[in-house]
């Protein structure tokens, strides 16, 4: 005991030999530990990865750097080679508000002087002063910065250095790509909408322009092109290394899309729908022009309808009508129904039969005419429009053979025409009562562009066009160009059977029983059909009633004796209707075919016309040269000195002296209307979007809205005309 007592007062005694023994578990464990560590590093050297990290591609991520060279996206042309739609670049404005955002030497990179921003900021923006002011002191006192909604977004180039001229500390600016539509209301649902998207990959963000809407998301793809890719090794303070090569893959810019439309007429069709539906209050129009002879359409357009540069009145209603809403046709199908009894050799047209009503598969069928004409010959059924003789027809034609017909039409399928959405039609075909009322046009589902196809061969000696809009597609790096040629997609009837319709179709107008005397045009010989259509009440509850719940067709071709032109216009459940349905749809049809015959014969109808120069793009000084040479009234709707957009179109014919109007960018602002005419506020309210309250007659002398003031947030203008 006393010696194991006196060895442990000796180690107490010996600290040299407590430190060996301690400095010697040090380094055991640092040898351990150092062997552990050579063993992960060959390990991970063997392998090149940590946690399933690549430390290769981490290492050059560290000093890689990437940048997406972006294609530019194709541009839209008429047939004129026109943009309808190309690539541009919006700005939308912020400003810093927290004090802690300052640069080198506590500069102050914040707002200052909130005061002059908000003067100087409403000046641009379609924002007053207090509001910006309300903006620029937000309650959340902790807020770094403030934007100004959609006020402070899609500003143009012009603006962002008006803007910046002011040298406005703590704004400031990010920048976006942009679509320009510098011809406003313009085919809109067929040239479509495209909008920024932004895609993520590998932790990066890109923002592109992305079609949602008509030709430009049909067209996605080949207006898109492909973005390239520079990388760049760079140090840490984001110098290029030496000997390091820059990799760069360029970008494929998107192709250009030509169409077949053509802006002068498109204009004036624009210019007839806004007219008409402001005057009577249509739930919708839609109107066609096409070339038979090629399927080309000329001009298309339709009611509701936007402003794809504004955005105005674009709401919710994304539906091209043309081609995605199917709708009982009504009169206009006896068209085909004619054409399909005479081809197959069954028409009787000296026989007579008793008009007013008929008992088919237990229901009574009437004509419009409810007490009908009494016994009338079959060749009066057509100019008549008798629902009763088309029944007949039907029966005589047989079922079967009939519905063979509407096939060879192309009807119950897609015209594939380059159109989103298109939709095939429908068709109810089980009981006799069904198969008696397709005949004029009720229980069968149509689209506009279904019909135009099929009246192709009514106008072409039996040959059927597919309807085309897209003339061409050109890469502009190379030059390779894609023509779309006319597609025949069929010979439903014969030649000399086209020649008997064309002949009653002039009936239609000519007669003195015909339902088309309206569509007359002086000079020229038209073939006309009627329509009026019921309108479904849905979910199995017949029809719709009352005098304007129907759908008002006309559908013409000139000239009749070997048509260059069909015209098909429908409107939908007039709400003022204050004349009758052919006169309202004659408005249209009148002065629309008859510009169409006189650019196609070269004519002109006034001696003191001017031709509109392009003037969208140009400056507004250049644009004010261009026009007095022109002797033409300028009416600018803008704060900007870009001119954006441009009514009417480039190259269009118009009179001398007349006011056009042009849009320019930054704010919309609002012209003095005094001495305008009817027609120039109906332009006014094209061009901007805007519902215009239209009170009397003669010239503008008062307008609820002052000159100058900002349009933007207006929702109703009402103007007052007098004598």
């Amino acid at each position: 005991m006393k010696s194991s007592k006196n060895k442990r007062l000796i180690n107490k005694r010996n600290p040299r030999r407590n430190r060996q023994i301690i400095g010697g578990a040090f380094l055991f464990a640092v040898v351990g530990i150092f062997l552990l560590f050579i063993f992960r590093f060959s390990y991970i050297v063997a392998n090149g990865k940590i946690d399933d990290q690549n430390l290769t591609k981490k290492a050059e991520a560290l000093y890689q750097d990437d940048s997406v060279l972006k294609a530019n996206r194709g541009t839209i042309f008429d047939a004129m080679g026109n943009p309808i739609a190309e690539d541009s670049t919006s700005y939308s404005i912020y400003a810093v508000i927290d004090h802690r955002y300052t640069g080198s030497n506590d500069k102050k990179l914040y707002v200052t002087n909130k005061n002059k921003v908000a003067t100087v900021l409403s000046q641009y923006l379609p924002m007053s002063k207090k509001d910006i002011l309300k903006t620029l002191n937000p309650q959340n006192k902790k807020t770094f910065q403030v934007e100004f909604g959609t006020a402070g977004q899609g500003l143009s180039l012009a603006i962002k250095q008006e803007i910046e001229n002011h040298n406005l500390r703590g704004v400031y600016f990010t920048e976006t790509p942009a679509r320009l539509y510098p011809n406003g209301t313009f085919a809109s649902h067929q040239i479509g909408l495209a909008q920024q998207s932004t895609t993520t990959k590998a932790g990066s963000s890109t923002t592109a322009l992305t079609g949602v809407m008509g030709i430009e998301k049909s067209y996605n793809k080949i207006l898109s092109g492909t973005n390239g890719v520079k990388q760049v090794k760079k140090d840490s303070y984001g110098y290029q290394l030496p000997n390091t090569k820059v990799k760069q893959k360029a970008a494929k810019n998107g192709s250009d899309v030509y169409l077949t439309i053509d802006s002068r007429l498109q204009s004036y069709l624009e210019t007839l729908l806004t007219k008409a539906q402001t005057k009577y209050d249509a739930k919708g129009f839609n109107a066609i022009l096409m070339n038979p002879k090629t399927g080309q359409i000329l001009a298309a357009s339709q009611r509701p309808t936007f402003n794809p540069q504004t955005g105005a009145s674009l709401g919710s209603f994304w539906r091209d009508t043309l081609t995605e809403d199917a709708y009982e046709p009504g009169s206009v199908m006896k068209v085909f129904t004619l054409a399909s009894i005479i081809d197959a050799g069954k028409y009787p047209p000296n026989s007579y039969y008793t008009s007013g009503q008929v008992q088919v598969g237990g229901s009574t069928i009437h004509d419009w005419n409810t007490t009908g004409w009494g016994s009338i010959p079959y060749s009066q059924a057509f100019p008549r429009s008798s629902n009763v003789g088309f029944v007949h027809l039907e029966q005589i034609l047989g079922e079967k053979e009939w519905l063979e017909y509407i096939k060879k039409f192309k009807f119950l399928q897609s015209t594939n025409s380059g159109l989103s959405g298109e939709s095939s039609g429908s068709i109810q075909f089980k009981s006799a009562s069904d198969q008696a009322i397709t005949s004029f046009g009720q229980g069968i589902n149509v689209t506009a562009m279904q019909m135009m196809q099929g009246y192709s061969a009514i106008a072409n000696n039996g040959k059927e066009m597919k309807p085309q809009i897209i003339d061409k597609v050109v890469n502009p790096a190379t030059g390779k160009t894609t023509k779309y040629k006319p597609v025949t997609v069929g010979h439903p009837v014969k030649k000399s059977t086209t020649k008997q319709v064309l002949q009653d179709m002039q009936d239609v107008v000519y007669k003195n029983y015909g339902t088309g005397a309206v569509y007359k045009i002086p000079g020229y010989r038209i073939a006309a059909k009627t329509g009026t259509a019921q309108i479904s009440a849905g979910n199995g509850g017949g029809y719709l009633t009352g005098d304007n719940n129907y759908i008002f067709s006309v559908v013409g071709m000139a000239p009749a004796k070997n048509p260059q032109y069909v015209l098909y216009i429908t409107m939908k459940q007039p709400q003022n209707m204050t004349e009758s349905p052919e006169k309202i749809l004659s408005e249209i049809f009148n002065p629309m075919m008859k510009r169409a015959l006189e650019y196609n014969q070269g004519k002109t109808t006034k001696t003191d016309q001017a031709t509109m120069p392009k003037v969208s793009g140009e400056t507004v000084s250049t644009s004010v040269s261009a026009l007095t040479k022109a002797q033409l009234k300028l009416v600018q709707i803008g704060t900007g000195n870009t001119v954006v957009q441009q009514l009417p179109q480039a190259g269009e014919k118009v009179l001398s002296n007349q006011h056009v109007f042009v849009m320019t960018n930054g704010a919309m602002t609002m012209p003095d209307m005094t001495g305008w005419s009817k027609s120039d506020v109906l332009k006014f309210a094209e061009i901007t979007g805007k519902s215009v309250k239209i009170s009397g007659t003669g010239y503008v002398t008062k307008q609820d809205l002052a000159a100058k003031s900002l349009l933007d947030s207006t929702k109703e203008i009402t103007v007052t005309l007098q004598p």
